[in-house]
């Protein structure tokens, strides 16, 4: 087989991996909007901090399947990583059709966050792999557009099938169709990209020294200014959507809002960030990252303020338009930047660590703000994550060098 580098040469199999990440992400739509209501009017849980439990079990499970996928990823190779991820995301829509208990949905959430832990972190390796060191913000942001804006789409449809159907079983079979679809496109037509990676090692020949795991999570935990940088953005980005997640829903419901227009505001985020991700993702590329970083950061930080000072549904919306803005700023450029800073040779296992501490950002997004709820209020549980959002952009503006 001839190998090449480039987006031109490997559009075939980047296209598809588009398709199968736009499963991936519809996976977490599903739950967007109607399972932290089901909590709520089904199993009538009473605390904001147990309802977010679902999220807590997914954003620690998913941070530490991320962290093992780079080194799987290496030594199985990255196909067989993302069909295990299917094969975990499987059962997880059934688990919630039939839950007739709220540890049900938590136990569905650890399955998830395996899948997408696993499934996730290879479509983002692979068409980093398949693209070369050029085209990187191009590719992060074309793969993450798929994902996110499937994401909203069926937070969106999801939203309209709760508010005339009800809250399970047929919202819920979207799930259904993303994890058979998903599963049999990978099985049948992905190819693996070992060689891609063998391809540009050879071609940029600088630091080929195999480094230990170790080393590699101290370096993009710590040691390495951009890497740090890149990681604490990547947890406080996924911290804010940690507490969107599992709050905003409960928040708009104490105002009366219908499940309906709900599911409208919890679409607009990921679909403003999907679609915003086709031009922040090759603007990185010529812009350079950091400033895209920091902005991203402070415009998230700002529409929480926003959503949690207001009571008017178009606030709200400006307000989630925002977040979609800054987070498509966000999102791309912190994966080119590690990608930047990481060698062939061990781009996996760093991708791996800072999508490690960017996914713990749920779990303490989720934890955090449903404890805040619980004693002080919704309004000032979001505020202070916009506060910390605004603060992580400081952090990156004087950590950060542009490369």
């Amino acid at each position: 087989m001839n190998v090449q580098l480039g987006l031109r040469e490997n559009w075939k199999q980047f296209s598809l991996l588009i398709l199968i990440n736009a499963f991936v992400g519809g996976m977490i739509g599903v739950e967007r909007t109607v399972v932290p209501l089901i909590g709520k009017v089904e199993f009538h849980i009473e605390s904001t901090t147990l309802i977010t439990s679902f999220i807590i079990s997914f954003g620690l499970v998913k941070a530490f399947a991320n962290l093992i996928s780079g080194q799987l990823a290496d030594y199985w190779g990255r196909k067989q990583v993302l069909i295990l991820g299917w094969m975990f995301g499987l059962p997880v829509p059934f688990l919630i059709i039939a839950a007739p208990s709220w540890n049900w949905i938590i136990g569905a959430n650890i399955l998830l966050g395996l899948s997408q832990g696993f499934a996730w972190s290879m479509t983002v390796i692979m068409k980093v792999d398949l693209v070369g060191p050029k085209g990187r913000g191009t590719a992060v942001g074309l793969n993450e557009f798929a994902g996110y804006f499937s994401v909203g789409v069926t937070a969106l449809v999801t939203g309209y099938l709760a508010s005339s159907y009800g809250l399970r079983p047929v919202p819920i079979l979207l799930g259904v169709v993303y994890a058979v679809a998903g599963s049999l496109l990978t099985l049948l037509l992905v190819r693996d990209t070992s060689e891609h990676v063998k391809l540009e090692a050879r071609i940029n020949p600088k630091q080929t020294s195999s480094m230990t795991f170790k080393e590699v999570f101290l370096l993009t935990s710590f040691k390495d200014r951009n890497l740090f940088a890149a990681s604490q953005a990547g947890m406080i980005n996924n911290l804010n959507d940690g507490m969107s997640w599992g709050i905003l829903p409960l928040f708009f419901n104490t105002f009366g809002l219908s499940v309906a227009n709900t599911g409208l505001l919890r679409s607009i985020h990921p679909m403003v960030w999907g679609i915003g991700q086709l031009v922040t993702g090759p603007l990185s590329d010529r812009w350079g990252r950091k400033g895209l970083i920091v902005v991203g950061m402070w415009i998230q930080g700002i529409a929480l303020i926003l959503t949690a000072v207001t009571d008017k549904f178009e606030y709200w919306f400006l307000a989630a338009m925002m977040m979609g803005i800054g987070t498509a700023m966000v999102y791309p450029s912190l994966i080119a930047a590690v990608s930047d800073a990481s060698h062939p040779t061990w781009r996996a296992k760093s991708l791996s660590v800072y999508r490690f501490w960017r996914d713990l950002g749920y779990a303490i997004g989720a934890l955090s703000a449903g404890i805040m709820a619980d004693r002080f209020g919704f309004s000032l549980a979001i505020t202070v994550i916009g506060v910390v959002s605004l603060i992580s952009g400081v952090v990156v503006a004087f950590r950060m060098q542009e490369r």
